[in-house]
């Protein structure tokens, strides 16, 4: 059997042996930051020839570039499609919308979250509207979160992780990151933990979701006292731990529900490295003003992800449905800047 091909690599905040009493001195943090910042600058979207940046600092550079940290995510409702759309083939309508809110909120947001849900329920179209899709807010100049919840063992969890972050015929990958579903263990996430270190992917670990439901499983006491979501907050930081970047964010991030802002205290006492991307702000309830904790790790330690209340801002609103979108997505990404920054 041949040898695998070997990947691009990265430099971690480990390797880079800038180290002081175990952890990184402050003056080394900084120098080794700003040379980061410049080489993503110059790589434009991250991947060069034999090299491929960390997925947590091409996210740093893009917060602090423009002092942001909100993530739209992008859910085409058939129902809530603005009416000139309506009239179009589904999939066409799905990426015509998308491709608007994309140019409206890429000055405001850092990424978009496009939801694979909406596209896999009008496949085959969708799936190449999702591409075309993913493929416009990399142009835009965001970064994208594919919000799959993948999970499975084996094989099938390969699959998922090309689908979604490897290289697309010498291209670049489907996403920079995506959600999944840690619940099934270690194994089922370690296709994607290698693209993490091949490709500079990034994931972000379901640990404390944002539904009403989610205590049913995930707020079970184990026998050692602990909570469910506490013990896969423990697993995810474990999993992460030699995938932290020069800006001391690692690529292995957690999901944690705005709309719990204890638990986001905890999560944070308990994931000190990892990227919070925290939904459920807006429709559901949550609210910026308490997520300051999610960033005690640094700016780019907290994603907050809309979707509703930014995309369909002109059912509330009136007019254009693209400048509403805009004038949401820059209130929001104001409102939560100021709350992360001491």
């Amino acid at each position: 059997m041949p040898a695998a091909e070997a990947g691009p690599t990265f430099v971690t905040e480990r390797e880079a042996g800038l180290a002081c009493s175990g952890r990184r001195c402050p003056l080394d943090r900084a120098l080794a930051f700003e040379a980061m910042v410049e080489q993503v600058l110059a790589e434009g979207n991250g991947m060069t020839q034999g090299h491929v940046s960390h997925f947590a600092d091409r996210l740093a550079e893009a917060v602090e570039r423009k002092r942001s940290q909100l993530v739209v995510g992008l859910d085409p409702v058939p129902e809530q499609l603005p009416d000139e759309l309506r009239s179009e083939e589904r999939a066409a309508a799905f990426a015509g919308f998308c491709r608007g809110i994309v140019d409206a909120v890429a000055p405001f947001a850092v990424a978009v979250k496009p939801q694979s849900a909406f596209f896999e329920a009008i496949w085959p179209a969708g799936a190449a509207a999702y591409a075309q899709v993913c493929d416009d807010a990399r142009a835009a100049g965001l970064l994208v979160i594919a919000d799959a919840k993948r999970g499975d063992i084996g094989s099938t969890a390969g699959a998922y992780a090309a689908a979604f972050v490897e290289p697309r015929d010498g291209g670049p990958p489907l996403a920079d990151a995506v959600t999944v579903s840690p619940y099934l263990g270690r194994d089922s996430l370690d296709p994607f933990l290698a693209a993490c270190r091949s490709w500079g992917a990034g994931l972000f670990c379901l640990v404390k979701t944002s539904n009403p439901g989610s205590g049913d499983l995930q707020d079970v006491r184990l026998s050692e006292g602990t909570l469910l979501w506490q013990h896969v907050a423990q697993l995810v930081g474990d999993w992460g731990d030699d995938l932290i970047g020069a800006s001391g964010l690692s690529a292995v991030g957690a999901v944690v529900g705005a709309t719990y802002p204890r638990e986001v205290a905890e999560a944070r006492r308990l994931l000190p490295h990892a990227i919070f991307l925290l939904p459920g702000v807006g429709a559901q309830g949550g609210r910026p003003a308490d997520l300051a904790p999610a960033f005690t790790a640094g700016r780019a330690s907290g994603l907050v992800a809309a979707s509703r209340s930014v995309i369909y801002a002109f059912r509330r609103t009136g007019g254009d449905w693209r400048a509403s979108a805009a004038d949401e997505a820059s209130r929001l990404a104001r409102e939560v800047w100021a709350v992360s920054t001491p």
